[in-house]
């Protein structure tokens, strides 16, 4: 389960995040294009948080997908 406390700075405030447990796989990348990236780095992150119910969905399939449970979502 993904850790807000060890989080990237890279990610961009808000509900979805991705910390230091990233395998940089690009799986969320390729689900979510757009609001995950690449880093130099070699991690993913969250380039921008979901805005539409289809950026939103994307995003949650990426979060349930991933295959370290790198990304967080806050459920409030």
């Amino acid at each position: 389960m993904a850790d807000r406390a060890n989080s990237f700075p890279q990610n961009v405030p808000g509900r979805y995040f991705v910390d230091s447990q990233c395998i940089d796989c690009d799986l969320c990348s390729e689900t979510a294009r757009g609001n995950f990236a690449r880093s130099d780095e070699g991690h993913a992150y969250v380039a921008k948080q979901p805005e539409t119910p289809e950026e939103e969905a994307r995003c949650a399939k990426a979060f349930s997908s991933c295959p370290v449970e790198a990304i967080g979502r806050d459920d409030s």
